[in-house]
C-alpha cells in the first residue's frame, strides 16, 4: 500500500522531486537500495523486481499496487516489480514503454506505474484507462488512481508543496512521508477491504507489528548532474533499519 508524492516541472533545472513510502509485510524479504550496475534500487526477494529505482542516465520508475477487494483480487501471472526494472534497463521513451505495456497489462495484478526521464513523465494504471502524460505540478499516487483524493494523498501533497515552497534540501524531503496522522473514519475511502484495514493503511507512514512502511525514499532528477536517490529502511516499531542509503 505504497504512496508517492512528486513535483513535476519539466521546464526547470530539477524536473522531478519525489518522496515515497514502500509499505509491505515485514516478513517479506527484501534487500535495501544500492547500485546494481547502473541502476540504484532495492530488491524484492520473493517475486523479484523492485518498487522504485533510478538509472545513472536519468531514468526513474516506481510502481504501486491498486487496492481491490480481497475476495476478487487477482495476483497476475507476472510480478509488478519487474515493470520498473524493465523500464530502467531499456531505452524506450516513457510514452513508448507505457503504450506497449498497455497491450500486456492484463498479465499483471492491479498496478500503477510512473516512468520518466528529465524530459517526459508518463503514468499507466491497469485499472485506470489509457496511458497518460503527467501534467506539470504536484501529484500524489497511492493505491487508487493518480491524484485520487484520499485523505493521506491530499495531506501529503500539501506537505510536499510546503516543503518545496520552503526550498527544502533533498534530505528534508524525507519528512514529507514521515507522517503518522490518522484520518477520521468518516474520511476514509471504501475500497472493499473492510474498515479495520482501511484504518491501518490510512496514515502516510504505516506502523504495525506485521505490516507497514518498510522504506522511505527521495528521488531528484536534474538536467546538469546525475540523478539522486536516498532510501531509509524501517523496522516494525518505526525505528530506522540500517543507515540512510545514497546513490
Amino acid at each position: 500500500m505504497c504512496i508517492v508524492l512528486f513535483d513535476w516541472q519539466p521546464d526547470s533545472a530539477t524536473p522531478l522531486r519525489m518522496a515515497a513510502n514502500r509499505d509491505e509485510f515485514h516478513a517479506r524479504p527484501a534487500e535495501p537500495a544500492r547500485w546494481r550496475g547502473d541502476i540504484f534500487c532495492g530488491l524484492d526477494l520473493t517475486a523479484g523486481g523492485t518498487w522504485l529505482g533510478i538509472h545513472r542516465n536519468g531514468r526513474v520508475a516506481v510502481v504501486t499496487n491498486y487496492r481491490e477487494p480481497i475476495a476478487g483480487r487477482q495476483s497476475g501471472e507476472r510480478s509488478r516489480g519487474l515493470l520498473p526494472l524493465a523500464f530502467l534497463e531499456g531505452s524506450q521513451s516513457p510514452e513508448q514503454f507505457c503504450r506497449e505495456l498497455a497491450e500486456q497489462q492484463h498479465h499483471y495484478g492491479a498496478f500503477n506505474l510512473l516512468v520518466g526521464t528529465p524530459d517526459s513523465l508518463w503514468y499507466l494504471g491497469n485499472r485506470g484507462g489509457a496511458p497518460q502524460a503527467v501534467t506539470p505540478g504536484i501529484h500524489g499516487l497511492c493505491n487508487g488512481l493518480l491524484d485520487d483524493p484520499w485523505p493521506k494523498v491530499q495531506r501529503a501533497k500539501q506537505h510536499l508543496a510546503n516543503a518545496i515552497t520552503a526550498d527544502c534540501s533533498t534530505e528534508q524531503l524525507m519528512e514529507v512521508v514521515d507522517d503518522h496522522f490518522q484520518p477520521p473514519d468518516s474520511e476514509l475511502p471504501d475500497t472493499g477491504v473492510g474498515l479495520d484495514l482501511e484504518r491501518l493503511v490510512a496514515p502516510v507512514f504505516i506502523q504495525s507489528p506485521t505490516y507497514g512502511t518498510r522504506a522511505s525514499s527521495v528521488v531528484e532528477l536534474h538536467r546538469d548532474r546525475d540523478p539522486i536517490m536516498l532510501e531509509q529502511g524501517w523496522l516494525p516499531d518505526g525505528s530506522a533499519s540500517g543507515s540512510l542509503q545514497r546513490s
